[in-house]
């Protein structure tokens, strides 16, 4: 694959991800109920999570891999949590 389209392709993917994370954002602060920002903040971690992969792959640094699965690991967690409190309104039982 030739370095120029790896670098115009990891591009626009960052510019993609930058946007969806603007609009989980929005979601996550304007939402009209709890489960819509739960949702948003889902999304957030997400596309945070794919941005550092891509910007792993733009850099050959495999740091960033690690930190990617933290941030996935952390916020399969935070959904969980905030998933439960919403239900029955607490976390620990």
């Amino acid at each position: 694959m030739s370095a120029t389209i790896l670098f115009w392709a990891a591009t626009i993917a960052q510019i993609a991800l930058a946007i969806a994370m603007v609009l989980a954002s929005v979601r996550m602060i304007r939402g009209p109920r709890a489960q819509d920002r739960v949702l948003g903040l889902d999304a957030l971690y997400s596309n945070s999570m794919l941005l550092l992969l891509v910007f792993s792959i733009r850099t050959g640094n495999p740091l960033y891999f690690e930190i990617s699965l933290i941030i996935g690991t952390l916020g399969f967690v935070a959904t969980v949590a905030l998933a439960k409190f919403i239900m029955r309104g607490e976390v620990i039982e």
